[in-house]
């Protein structure tokens, strides 16, 4: 199958990409800025390689004199107490932090630094590190910047710490959870500020380094939200993890299984733009920091801000085994709780679906709280289960079917799925209640949170209330030759809007809401382009996912391959 794994968006400007050190060096050492007596600072993103940027392009300017921005901030006991209520003692959950990072700054060491500089002789000076730019004011500002999952793929390698941490190769999930609650929410406020001045952009985590000018590169984010786009994919294993993914897609075959798949969340997917026969892999969030009004439209940028509201993501168990019973807190219990401003509304459509497969959904008719509770409780001792039958609704599920799920339902995946799941973004928080006495890919026995779970459970999603408002809720609301949309959910109790559309013939997609997130849930292609000419076609496969900026308020998919024998069809996300 021809699944894109490394989606380019095509910019349609002229463009430099320095290619490799050499390259790189030569372009900054051009800048008239990059001189005896100027300051250059290399502000870095956490988790970014400060060692490979040292050794591979710093040490390169032998007569230059080369500080860290570390001696800027407080010491480490005195930061760690500043930050202890957001990390807190739990191993899954912290508080999202609201620090700005001059908040950390330590006066006396900003002074040391500043009679470093007095001193330097008109010297070329570089201060590199977050924050490098905040010890004095720099000539110039090279930017060096990592996607999210390239940063937790090298926290699980031991490669990277966190910020102001010397815990690279100790337990990857406590260094990710630090990252999330902490070190990404104060580099992204400061990054926004940054990323409308820096004088380049600067990527080192692929195997050749790319930089770009900094004008350039803001100019590119224009391009970008004024086409359809997909972000990078990434895939995952996990303990319940199935095998559809790899066989559909040939991908990854010799790893235990793939039981994840990423790929329209900014926040976590990278972009890679594409101009000149070169690429540049860049943050998709960046999106958000620099062009997000025009990347959700005014109604949905003022609601959200700069956080992409909408999540497509794949959980695979074909093959593999139930998700753990699960559910996500309530909208005043993740504010007060967490400091969110959102939760996790979320929905299951089917992709793929065995013969024997289900998904648990909502309570048994009946159900207390208390008895529930009581059993669960009762289960976390290794001598006893979990009667999943007594107390949880089980509903057999088929490919296309939707589900959908307010926060405070209880929920699972059952195996022998493939699940387009439909959420908001926050994605840590998921309240385990039972995961079958399983342990972690680590062999570590996974966290349970029933006292957050307890005083989430709504027990008004029954049986009943699943079968009236949760399961297969479609509308049809218009008709034509060869082509139907659908109303699917989400329910009345969620903010995101998704419509199906089955198709033969082209479909005119019109675009009054905001930011657009689609997936090609059936059909081997399709081209997406505009009627008025305002885009370059593009071209996309079965289970590809698509952001369609607010900017295009219109848009054509035109069905490819066999539409007779599979005809296309198209699920589609927006804010109502």
């Amino acid at each position: 199958m021809d699944y894109q794994f490394a989606p380019t968006v095509r910019l349609q400007g002229k463009y430099n990409f320095f290619e490799g050190y050499s390259a790189i060096i030569a372009e900054l050492s051009r800048d008239a800025r990059f001189a005896p007596g100027k300051v250059i600072a290399f502000e870095t993103y956490p988790g970014s390689d400060e060692k490979l940027l040292q050794a591979a392009l710093l040490d390169a300017f032998s007569d230059a004199l080369v500080f860290s921005s570390e001696t800027l901030f407080l010491p480490r006991l005195a930061y760690e107490k500043m930050v202890a209520r957001n990390l807190t003692d739990d191993r899954v959950f912290g508080v999202m932090s609201n620090h700005q990072l001059r908040e950390f700054i330590d006066p006396s060491g900003q002074k040391k630094l500043q009679r470093q500089l007095a001193d330097a002789n008109q010297k070329l000076v570089i201060i590199y590190g977050m924050g490098a730019s905040l010890v004095t004011a720099a000539d110039q500002v090279v930017y060096v910047d990592v996607p999210r999952w390239e940063i937790q793929l090298k926290m699980r390698a031991g490669e990277v710490a966190n910020w102001r941490c010397d815990n690279a190769g100790t337990d990857s999930e406590q260094l990710i959870k630090r990252g999330f609650y902490l070190d990404w929410p104060i580099a992204d406020r400061y990054k926004k500020e940054l990323l409308s001045t820096v004088d380049y952009v600067l990527e080192l985590h692929r195997k050749q380094p790319v930089m770009m000018r900094g004008e350039e590169y803001r100019s590119a984010m224009k391009e970008v939200v004024n086409q359809p786009f997909s972000l990078v994919p990434f895939f995952d294993p996990g303990v319940w993890g199935g095998h559809w993914m790899q066989q559909t897609f040939n991908h990854r075959q010799e790893e235990i299984n793939l039981a994840w798949s990423f790929n329209g969340v900014p926040e976590e997917n990278s972009l890679l733009l594409e101009a000149q026969n070169h690429t540049f892999e860049t943050p998709g969030t960046n999106l958000l920091l620099l062009a997000g009004e025009e990347l959700l439209g005014p109604r949905v940028y003022g609601r959200f801000g700069d956080s992409f509201p909408i999540r497509f993501n794949f959980l695979d168990t074909v093959a593999g085994e139930n998700l753990s019973l699960q559910v996500h807190p309530k909208l005043s219990y993740i504010q007060n709780v967490f400091g969110l401003p959102y939760t996790q509304d979320e929905s299951y459509y089917i992709l793929h679906a065995e013969p024997e497969a289900s998904v648990y959904l909502g309570t048994k008719s009946g159900v207390t709280k208390e008895e529930l509770m009581a059993a669960l409780k009762a289960a976390q001792a290794p001598e006893t289960g979990f009667d999943s039958e007594a107390y949880i609704y089980r509903r057999p599920a088929a490919a296309h079917d939707h589900f959908l799920i307010p926060a405070g339902t209880i929920h699972s995946s059952g195996k022998g799925m493939v699940v387009l799941e439909i959420s908001a973004t926050p994605n840590r928080f998921t309240f385990k209640m039972w995961d079958w006495g399983r342990v972690d890919l680590n062999g570590r026995p996974r966290p349970v949170h029933l006292e957050h779970a307890e005083k989430n459970i709504d027990l008004r999603c029954n049986q009943h209330f699943v079968e009236k408002e949760l399961c297969n809720q479609f509308e049809v609301l218009a008709t034509g030759d060869g082509w139907r949309e659908e109303r699917t959910g989400l329910h009345e109790l969620e903010w995101i809007e998704t419509r199906r559309h089955r198709f033969t013939v082209p479909v005119i997609h019109e675009n009054p809401y905001g930011v657009n997130v689609l997936n090609l849930v059936s059909g081997e292609k399709a081209i997406i382009d505009s009627p008025d000419g305002e885009f370059e076609p593009m071209t996309i496969t079965y289970a590809q996912t698509v952001i369609i900026p607010a900017q295009i308020m219109r848009y054509r998919i035109t069905p490819m391959g066999d539409c007779e024998r599979t005809p296309c069809m198209t699920v589609k996300a927006f804010i109502r």
